[in-house]
């Protein structure tokens, strides 16, 4: 029984279609804290921006928006971040509704600027993924003061078969079986 190379190419061109379904999404808009927006949290929920983030997965070119009143958002850097320190932001927001573009991967690190809210939970650590890049765990902290965290295990370097590959692979057979008929 003897196949077209239309046929054959049909075929392969609706799997790779199928296999890269889901792999390419378009950039998300995520409001801090969904429906409480970015406060001071309540006393017996200190880590809602910490639960709030390990819900989601960022992907760089996603945005982060806060939504605030008589408040500010701090962008900083990790010590300054386990310190509630203000003094030094990269950035720093009042306007009420401020949208960051994460723009790279690795970690994003936000507090507000008033020290109170600070230190009773008012600050968010977000991972960005890159690229095929798993998420490391983020560290937790018993004590909002405690410095000098370890880094988490590194994932194992084992090989990962994205939509790319099989995208690579498929291109390769059909490159074959045009050049075999």
């Amino acid at each position: 029984m003897e196949y077209s190379s239309g046929l054959i190419f049909c075929a392969c061109f609706f799997i790779l279609t199928v296999s890269m379904n889901g792999s390419v999404e378009a950039s998300k808009q995520f409001t801090v804290g969904d429906h409480i927006g970015w406060q001071q949290p309540s006393d017996n929920n200190t880590d809602v921006y910490g639960q709030w983030a390990t819900s989601k997965r960022f992907h760089v070119g996603d945005s982060v928006s806060f939504e605030y009143r008589n408040d500010s958002v701090l962008l900083v850097d990790k010590w300054d971040y386990y310190h509630c320190n203000s003094n030094n932001p990269i950035y720093s927001f009042n306007d009420g509704n401020t949208v960051i573009n994460l723009d790279r991967a690795g970690f994003f690190y936000f507090i507000s600027g008033i020290l109170d809210h600070c230190k009773n939970g008012e600050r968010l650590m977000i991972q960005v993924m890159g690229l095929h890049q798993r998420p490391e765990p983020t560290p937790a902290v018993a004590n909002p003061h405690e410095v000098g965290l370890a880094p988490g295990p590194h994932p194992s370097s084992g090989i990962v078969v994205t939509a790319a590959t099989l995208a690579s692979v498929f291109l390769a057979l059909i490159v074959t079986v045009v050049a075999l008929e």
